[in-house]
């Protein structure tokens, strides 16, 4: 049952049978969410959406007639933004090893992006190098949160393998983390490959969110 008893307009969800209080609390967050109900108007898949958009407000990652490979793609709310920012004349390619719904410009990739042939196969998709990769991949909270740190990069090493074998020079590449960020002798591999290194939180990410993005820009020219 939703209830506005809330003065503020805030909704208010009650408890009821068979509901977890967890089921409660995420029903409720979510109806509050101004980026959920925006992401709904604007017809985006996810909230997601909103946090690439402000990344590349701030970044200009994604270039008109570029090409982008956004790995982890599912539900496919950052490649609707990227196939609008590079426009018609752009490539957008959407992996993941989820089922992705047709989307307007982007091409679908199902696979797992750990296996060697898909690389050779995300590669001709892209029909020629890459101007940014992007990755939204974490891996599944345990609830432990130095093992869900670990996790989450070890696919963001994973993708950053891709990066490195598809992005051309100059190009740039987003990935999640966790809070700390990339450390030891993954910070200092991004940092060998590209010229300029950010973690950053977007706005849209929720506040007890402990994501962050890790915003590299500049590849250098020579393959690490």
């Amino acid at each position: 049952m939703v209830s506005r008893a809330n003065p503020s307009g805030r909704i208010r969800v009650k408890s009821s049978k068979g509901r977890k209080e967890s089921s409660r609390r995420w029903l409720e967050r979510q109806l509050n969410d101004p980026f959920v109900r925006d992401a709904k108007v604007k017809g985006y898949r996810s909230r997601a959406a909103f946090k690439l958009a402000e990344l590349d407000d701030r970044f200009r990652i994604l270039k008109p007639g570029g090409r982008v490979l956004d790995l982890g793609a599912a539900p496919g709310g950052w490649s609707q933004v990227a196939a609008k920012r590079v426009g018609a004349k752009g490539v957008v390619i959407a992996a993941d090893i989820l089922e992705i719904a047709p989307l307007p410009g982007v091409g679908i990739f199902r696979g797992d992006i750990g296996d060697p042939e898909s690389l050779a196969m995300l590669k001709e998709a892209l029909r020629g190098e890459a101007d940014a990769v992007l990755s939204d991949m974490a891996a599944a909270t345990t609830g432990h949160r130095a093992t869900d740190h670990l996790r989450t990069m070890a696919l963001l090493e994973a993708a950053l393998n891709i990066a490195d074998a598809v992005l051309k020079p100059e190009g740039a590449f987003v990935g999640k983390v966790f809070q700390g960020g990339a450390t030891g002798e993954l910070l200092a591999r991004v940092k060998k490959m590209f010229r300029e290194v950010k973690h950053v939180k977007p706005r849209a990410s929720r506040a007890e969110s402990v994501e962050l993005y890790l915003v590299a820009l500049g590849r250098r020219g020579a393959s690490t």
